[in-house]
């Protein structure tokens, strides 16, 4: 007879890979046509899955609300992962590579 803990836990497990599988599905949706307008490729579920490993469930939902309220969903959405990274809007590696060349 096998313990009733064993069970229980892989029922908990897959509720959680299941609630994080539609989060990313639902990113990939709002995301993908953006990328296809700009000529990128589109992101596929292990890349999605590499972006937001380190971030917890509830904080997903916070980031989705987030992105659903502003204007650009892209846009805030990168935004939201590192805001380090830009500056006044812009990326701020692009611009320092394009001046380096002259």
């Amino acid at each position: 007879m096998e313990h009733i803990g064993t069970r229980l836990n892989r029922s908990i497990n897959k509720a959680r890979q299941t609630e994080r599988g539609e989060l990313m599905k639902y990113f990939r949706a709002r995301l993908n046509p953006s990328r296809a307008g700009e000529g990128l490729p589109e992101i596929t579920m292990s890349r999605m899955g590499k972006i937001i490993e380190q971030i917890p469930t509830k904080d997903l939902y916070y980031l989705k609300s987030v992105c659903d309220r502003s204007k650009h969903f892209s846009k805030k959405f990168w935004w939201e992962l590192n805001p380090e990274k830009y500056e006044n809007g812009t990326t701020i590696g692009k611009q320092s590579k394009k001046f380096d060349r002259y």
